[in-house]
């Protein structure tokens, strides 16, 4: 009669080994992701801001208690990348403030809230107006991978200078749409104050940081 504590210790022993001998070609056949960051997957040519996947994320501090966030969706616009010489490269991008969301209706709604008896809204207003930023010149990175890119962000009627600090998040082929892809992700910080968005300061803060996520498709 076999020892059942031997046998106990031979079936934790092989139990194991078993599932990851079974799990082992499921694993060989998961397909790869597509996009990597590698920059010698990046190609020249125009691109065009795939909306559904481009946003644009913006922080402020609350009472200085804690952080509030939102979002801005739907950015469109076109890039062009020279990978012969990196600073030649463009971008310009809209992005529709009408379509600014939190995690609050409320908060929301008093964004974008008319203004009343004459006077300026407290925020953006009923229909603002798309903000947009365009570059004016790409100081690419010692590592191939990142770049400070200035330009103008026209936002609540007022056009000011900005620089994003981009990295290249992925490029390759998108499996869907076969489209030549790349994203990057980017980080700015702006004053609201600057852009006549003046309410609740200095309670809400001045400064916003603005974290930026950006798919394009080569058409």
């Amino acid at each position: 009669m076999a020892n059942p504590i031997r046998l106990s210790r031979a079936l934790k022993i092989a139990l194991p080994i078993a599932l990851v001998a079974a799990a082992a070609p499921m694993v060989a056949q998961m397909p790869e992701v597509p996009g990597k960051a590698d920059k010698s997957r990046v190609t020249a040519g125009t691109y065009t801001a795939d909306a559904g996947h481009s946003l644009v994320a913006w922080k402020v501090s609350h009472f200085g208690f804690n952080d509030y966030f939102g979002l801005f969706g739907d950015v469109t616009g076109s890039l062009t990348i020279d990978t012969a010489n990196p600073a030649a490269s463009k971008v310009s991008v809209t992005i529709p403030v009408s379509k600014i969301v939190t995690a609050n209706a409320a908060l929301t709604s008093h964004l974008l809230k008319p203004a009343a008896d004459g006077k300026p809204a407290d925020f953006f207003g009923a229909a603002p107006a798309d903000a947009t930023f365009v570059s004016t010149s790409v100081t690419p990175g010692a590592d191939g991978m990142s770049a400070k890119i200035a330009g103008n962000l026209t936002l609540n009627g007022v056009t000011k200078p900005v620089t994003v600090d981009a990295t290249l998040a992925g490029a390759g082929t998108n499996p869907f749409t076969k489209a030549a892809t790349v994203g990057f992700h980017g980080k700015a910080v702006i004053k609201r104050s600057d852009f006549n968005v003046k309410y609740g300061l200095p309670f809400v803060s001045d400064d916003v940081t603005l974290d930026i996520t950006a798919a394009f498709e080569k058409k």
